[in-house]
């Protein structure tokens, strides 16, 4: 057989049952792919894990001690039951096994093992139904090699029912002892500065190592692998566009007369980002910008402006938005911005797949002519009957609801367009640097002058479940007033199941609610005596896009007082009006969404009031994260504070970092200063050595991880 590599198929190597049941649930497929699936934590023998505190419903792997094993008929049907207590000292838990009357010979009292399966319960009894398990050896061999083996770590693996983590031991055990020569990414004046291993060390350091102290290291030297490479293609990529020629936008009249008619000046933020943007779109190559600001920041107008600048030429731009209300939102604010004199010249042009034919096959040839330079649509804008006379700017609206593989198909429409990316979901300095590392981020903070704001309350309907009636009074008091008010709602309908249905009174002082949709508030409401005269409407994602539209529209002429809708309306959506904003089941959301959420009220002069209605308990972490959103309006803290809550796993996500380019050990947070130095050093590399000719185990590592797909997924918005 040929040396084995990290490339090497796994079927050659572990067998194709196993190779087979790796890609089914793992989509491993090579040796590499296999030895990057580390050891989550690490036990040992003798080691017992509290049973105590397994979680119900989760499956886990655990160390523990056969206690008993009794066989008996079972009453309902024909056959035998084997109940094998497990224990640890402290707490016990069942195994069940049907039929399985041979495992009582191996599941003996004394015999300790790895036992993995999902935690059930029983008459108030912990239990694994058919779990997987394996012993250690037989008491005569343990006795034997104890004082070898008895502190020898065992790894347990992130692991499925048909692939237990003693089975990830063996086949990892199995591509190590075959692996012929590994790569080492890292440089050796890298490797002795930062006092790590060798790439072969490394991995066995954490799949097989003979005390605790090997794992660290080990642990140290993958995460600085991890780093190096991922910030190496980062800045390839960033290269790679620099090397591109892009046609060159000059400023001119449009931008004038445009800056000339705003009613207001710029914030110094939108100063500074908006001459940071007009010189890169004079610059040789394609623009990738992304900008980040709050929630009314303004960072259209950035873009709007970026715009004109291309229009000057008779180039077009193409802002895709993640869903119709928002895309036919956004057309509005733009012809509102440019006037009367400006929006004719320029035609902004809303394309999405919900208009009627005929108007669709219009938008798309004013597209297609270059009559329109300003084309503003959802996923329409990517399909293949949407062509551009001269694309010369792409934006993208809220980075985090699309797929790069959309991002390139509309870039791709164009000669190497400039790129401008927004999001009003502020990005961690390290996640920035770690994701977005191929693009250029600014940050608009500063807001415009003559905003109200708005004041955040958590009703907390555990405590104080009298609070939800008073949320509804206070709702119908600012209608009083002549504003108007969102109601924000999980779920177009409330699920079927587990609550047999609303209280029976909602409006009754201890009335808590069930889990609420858009459905059951506008019925709730139709009902309540202060809403009688009110005008109340719904708003969901399964409502044609006309009807959509129509409803959004009325609500920002002021036709609307109460809104009642899904998260539809968390982004783009600007009313002045609109002071109140109700969440219910506030901690189903995240922190970043419901601070979005929130941004819908206080844009104007009337100050804004959002209500975070939940029933999550003190001390949760659901509640912990309505209770965060609910003391600070900045965005930019608010952020960190998500990052801290959910772990950099949820932040980053696969769409934001690539399927397998996805991060394994490196976390952005703890491990900040490594990335900042392992940038640094891939920085030095690629100016010495750009086509990393002198480092062929850095390109290996690269072309491993990197694939040409996942190449691009690295730039992922």
């Amino acid at each position: 057989m040929s040396a084995v590599t990290l490339d090497s198929r796994l079927g050659g190597v572990v067998g194709d049952k196993t190779a087979k049941a790796l890609a089914r649930a793992f989509e491993m497929h090579t040796v590499g792919d296999l030895l990057a699936h580390y050891p989550r934590r690490y036990a040992r023998r003798g080691e017992l894990t509290p049973i105590s505190s397994l979680p119900i419903g989760e499956t886990v792997t655990i160390v523990a001690e056969v206690r008993s094993a009794s066989l008996r008929p079972m009453r309902q049907r024909r056959g035998s039951l084997l109940e094998v207590v497990i224990g640890d000292g402290e707490g016990t838990v069942t195994l069940t096994f049907f039929n399985q009357q041979w495992r009582q010979n191996e599941l003996r009292p004394g015999r300790q093992g790895i036992f993995s399966g999902k935690v059930g319960a029983f008459k108030g009894q912990k239990q694994f139904a058919h779990p997987d398990y394996e012993l250690f050896d037989d008491e005569t061999t343990a006795r034997m090699s104890a004082e070898i083996n008895q502190n020898v770590p065992i790894p347990i693996y992130p692991a499925t029912s048909t692939m237990a983590s003693w089975k990830f031991q063996k086949t990892i055990d199995l591509a190590l002892g075959a692996l012929g020569h590994v790569p080492d990414p890292i440089p050796d004046d890298v490797r002795e500065r930062e006092g790590l291993l060798d790439a072969r060390a490394a991995l066995e350091g954490i799949h097989r190592p003979i005390t605790m102290d090997d794992v660290e290291p080990a642990r140290r030297t993958l995460r600085t692998q991890e780093a190096l490479v991922l910030q190496t293609a980062l800045l390839q990529q960033r290269a790679f566009v620099r090397a591109m020629s892009a046609t060159t936008r000059r400023p001119g009249e449009l931008l004038e007369r445009f800056d000339a008619s705003l009613p207001f000046p710029r914030t110094p933020d939108q100063v500074t980002v908006g001459d940071r943007i007009a010189a890169d779109l004079e610059g040789d190559w394609p623009m990738q910008r992304l900008v980040q600001g709050e929630v009314g920041s303004g960072k259209t107008l950035v873009a709007l402006r970026a715009m004109l600048q291309v229009a000057q030429s008779g180039g077009q731009s193409a802002l895709i938005a993640p869903t119709e209300v928002l895309a036919a939102q956004h057309v509005r604010s733009i012809a509102r911005m440019l006037g009367p004199q400006l929006a004719p010249e320029l035609m902004p042009t809303l394309l999405t797949g919900q208009l009627p034919a005929a108007e669709r096959r219009k938008a798309a040839l004013r597209a297609a002519s270059g009559q329109s330079r300003i084309i503003v649509g959802t996923h329409a804008l990517l399909s293949e009957s949407t062509t551009f006379a001269d694309l010369g700017l792409v934006v993208i609206d809220e980075q985090h609801r699309f797929g790069v593989e959309q991002r390139e198909t509309l870039r791709a429409k164009g000669d190497s367009p400039h790129l401008l990316v927004l999001t009003a979901t502020p990005i961690p300095r390290t996640v920035a640097m770690t994701v977005f590392g191929d693009l250029d981020v600014s940050t608009i903070r500063t807001m415009p002058e003559g905003r109200a704001g708005v004041s955040s309350f958590v009703a907390p309907l555990a405590e104080k479940p009298g609070w939800f009636a008073r949320v509804w009074e206070r709702v119908a008091e600012e209608t009083a007033q002549g504003h108007q008010a969102f109601v924000v709602c999980p779920a177009i309908d409330a699920e079927k199941g587990g609550d047999e249905g609303l209280p029976p009174d909602p409006f009754l002082a201890d009335a808590a609610p069930t889990r609420w949709g858009v459905v059951q508030v506008a019925d709730m409401l139709s009902r309540h005596p202060a809403y009688q005269d009110l005008r109340v409407e719904t708003l969901h994602g399964k409502m044609p896009g006309e009807h959509k539209d129509a409803v959004m529209q009325a609500f920002a002429r002021g036709e609307i007082d109460v809104l009642i809708a899904t998260t539809v309306v968390e982004v783009g959506v600007d009313v002045p009006n609109a002071s109140a904003m109700v969440i219910l089941e506030a901690d189903r959301f995240g922190v970043s969404q419901l601070h979005q959420l929130r941004g819908r009220v206080g844009r104007g002069s009337v100050p804004g009031l959002c209500l975070l209605v939940t029933e999550a308990e003190v001390g949760t972490p659901a509640r912990a994260r309505v209770e965060a959103v609910a003391s600070t309006t900045d965005g930019f803290e608010l952020a960190e504070v998500d990052l801290e809550l959910r772990g950099e796993g949820d932040v980053l996500g696969a769409r934001q970092s690539g399927a397998r380019s996805s991060l394994r050990l490196l976390r952005v947070v703890k491990d900040a200063d490594l990335i900042t130095r392992a940038r640094a050093d891939a920085e030095a590399i690629l100016a010495a050595d750009p086509t990393l000719g002198k480092h062929p185990d850095l390109a290996e590592a690269l072309a491993r991880r990197v694939s040409a797909e996942e190449r691009a997924a690295l730039a992922r918005s």
